[in-house]
């Protein structure tokens, strides 16, 4: 089970946005080196004042709720969600076929859903992009 998360354990980067795998738990985040300084001293003094550090990113981004203090700071960071949602999709021979298909939702959509709806789309979250900008434009 172990290795199956690994695929989604990550941290990358480009020029604009910080890109982390969902299966991380903050945990994890505050221990891998390559995570930056600055998301980590965020995740120390506003993400965990609200959130358990085994919490993993997956869970807290498909529970989250506008009350949370964690959902006000993603918010300021300009956060969105990478996710795989399940829809029908027209065939030319045969009935209509259902897969998933990859998405990335603003933070403020996913957490705008329901549980219901979020578990009817079969959505999955796989990554959560942050913008450099706000990181950077971020006081902690």
């Amino acid at each position: 089970m172990e290795d199956q998360n690994r695929d989604f354990k990550y941290f990358m980067q480009d020029t604009g946005s910080l890109y982390l795998g969902a299966k991380y738990s903050y945990r994890e985040i505050l221990e891998d080196e390559m995570v930056t300084f600055k998301y980590k001293s965020i995740v120390e003094h506003y993400i965990l004042k609200d959130t358990d550090t085994e919490t993993t990113l997956e869970s807290q981004l498909y529970y989250m709720t506008p009350e949370q203090f964690s959902y006000k700071t993603y918010k300021q960071l300009k956060a969105r969600v990478k996710v795989s949602v399940l829809e029908k999709k027209k065939r030319i021979f045969g009935g209509p076929k259902v897969a998933y298909v990859n998405k990335i939702l603003k933070l403020e959509e996913l957490v705008g859903m329901n549980l219901a709806q979020k578990k009817k789309s079969g959505i999955v979250v796989q990554e959560l992009v942050l913008s450099k900008l706000a990181l950077m434009s971020f006081s902690v």
